[in-house]
């Protein structure tokens, strides 16, 4: 009796089950395994649609991955060839992001951050024993198996992670999400295992405070910190942690390659090893609080190979009804991007970064230097195949808080008065439906540009404030949406008297090369605009 035939499709083994997450090219979906009811994570990477670069990547994850079995680390079960698709089966977690855990948490020591940090460098030893190199070592990879207290901390995603040969060192191109690059490899130089064991330092300096070591709200400045190792333990947060465990991020976070301690050595740090002993038992409400705002920051997750999206950074804020622009005039005030950022960089997207000039990924709005406060990033554009972990943060939620924070810049920019960065935002042929056009649709830019030559609102307020209250994004496709919202102005006019002006409108964006474009909006009520009918102010 002939043997039966091996199973080569997807299906003969595997129910598909709901979608848990979508990326440009893959999507992530919970599925049974036919044999032993068993559920996973099955990544489905649309091969037609990849590159030969990005095909050539997506062996490469899962040939790392085949390799690496660790009850830290995602495990992946199976991988499928099809004609026009590639399956690869994941460990399914259900347990949400190690950093959103803790500070759900009613108590957080030292030794819990010890017992973290432990679980981290169990994985990034099991890597680099078997030859393979992380590369993106931040949060948003660091996954719990489920919500299980004491739940095992699961390390995901190497879609950036390469193979290595023992201690070799070598340029394998530039990797990694800002905060929590090396000097290494900011300043070009070979690399290899220690580049991971700096980006535990780093989260280890998070997990202590609730804040990261090198911040600045300029990416030049930021990498020159990182590349000088220019980072403190301020008081007074710094002052109850222990000196065991500040030595162990200083071994990490040491500027020489060289000289850094290895996961094997951290293992056997007494901070670690000896916890119970060394690492104190003190909750820490100061950490559990900050880590909520830089937990906030990371909202909007990050994405591999993502593009910057070159606009204006604007400073805002959640209100309970909305979400609020703020707009003071006069101040000299000008909020740049900041650098701490779940954006993922890959060699190509990095061409005239470093050093270079160009914009750095959006990130939240201007924060002192220590201590940063919330903000909310741009979700960035994937440009390939997403690895598992950062497929299941991210999808339709994330393209429709990037329609929001597009429309709030396009208002931010009406509010300032602010012509140029308006016309960046708007597609050059911008369609309109507005009352000052007197039932007309109009085309074009010179309609709007004699309402920003002529604005009422910007020559004669104090400080303007717009919500927008309940923001309703509707995805057409990868790359248009359609936003509806209602607008409230508020302004205070020279003479200290408050006003609000309240209207409806409607927008539609469209994404080209990676940047969202305003190509038609309708607005009722001859309300706030451009300009702003002297009656308004009576």
């Amino acid at each position: 009796m002939a043997a039966p035939a091996a199973c080569t499709r997807f299906s003969d083994n595997y129910d598909l089950k709901e979608e848990l997450g979508k990326g440009a090219f893959s999507v992530v979906r919970r599925c049974v395994q036919k044999s032993s009811g068993q559920e996973f994570a099955a990544k489905i990477i649309n091969t037609k649609k990849l590159s030969a670069r990005d095909f050539q990547k997506l062996e490469r994850e899962a040939r790392i991955c085949r390799k690496l079995q660790h009850p830290n680390i995602v495990r992946l079960h199976d991988s499928i060839q099809e004609e026009n698709f590639h399956y690869l089966v994941f460990d399914l977690v259900t347990g949400g992001e190690l950093f959103e855990d803790i500070v759900a948490r009613e108590f957080y020591s030292e030794a819990d951050a010890s017992h973290c940090i432990q679980q981290i460098l169990e994985s990034v030893h099991h890597c680099h024993s078997n030859g393979v190199v992380h590369r993106d070592l931040k949060p948003e990879n660091l996954l719990l198996a489920s919500k299980a207290k004491g739940a095992a901390v699961k390390l995901a995603d190497f879609g950036l992670a390469i193979e290595v040969q023992g201690e070799q060192q070598a340029w394998f191109g530039f990797a990694g999400t800002p905060g929590y690059l090396s000097p290494e490899v900011l300043k070009k130089e070979p690399y290899g295992k220690p580049v991971d064991i700096w980006a535990c330092g780093v989260i280890l300096y998070i997990l202590l405070v609730g804040y990261p070591p090198f911040w600045d709200e300029d990416q030049h400045r930021l990498y020159a910190q990182i590349k000088a190792g220019a980072y403190d333990y301020p008081s007074p947060e710094w002052d109850t942690v222990t000196p065991e465990a500040k030595n162990l991020i200083n071994q990490m976070l040491t500027v020489i390659p060289s000289k850094r301690i290895t996961a094997s050595e951290a293992l056997k740090h007494p901070w670690i090893c000896q916890r119970e002993r060394v690492a104190s038992v003190v909750h820490r409400q100061e950490t559990v609080d900050c880590l909520k705002k830089f937990n906030a920051r990371r909202k909007l997750k990050g994405a591999i190979l993502t593009t910057m999206l070159a606009t204006r950074n604007f400073s805002s804020k959640y209100e309970p009804q909305g979400r609020s622009i703020i707009t003071k005039k006069g101040d000299g005030s000008q909020v740049k991007e900041s650098t701490d950022s779940s954006t993922t960089l890959e060699d190509d997207d990095i061409k005239g970064f470093v050093g270079g000039g160009t914009t750095p990924p959006p990130s939240p709005a201007s924060f002192p230097p220590t201590k940063p406060q919330p903000g909310f990033s741009s979700p960035p554009a994937s440009k390939s195949a997403l690895s598992l972990g950062t497929v299941l943060l991210q999808g339709a939620q994330a393209r429709k808080q990037e329609v929001i924070k597009m429309t709030e810049q396009l208002i931010e920019a009406i509010n300032t008065g602010d012509f140029e960065a308006y016309t960046k935002i708007c597609d050059p042929h911008l369609t309109a439906f507005e009352p000052e056009a007197l039932g007309n649709l109009v085309e074009g830019m010179d309609f709007h540009k004699f309402y920003f030559d002529n604005n009422v609102i910007v020559k004669n307020c104090k400080a303007v404030n717009t919500t927008i209250l309940n923001p309703n994004v509707h995805l057409l496709g990868e790359d248009a949406a359609c936003i509806a919202y209602v607008r409230l102005t508020q302004y205070m006019d020279k003479q200290g008297v408050a006003h609000s002006l309240q209207c409806e409108e409607t927008r539609v964006w469209h994404k080209r090369d990676n940047k969202w474009q305003n190509v038609h909006f309708h607005r009722s009520t001859n309300s706030p605009s451009y300009t702003f009918a002297p009656s308004a102010h009576k």
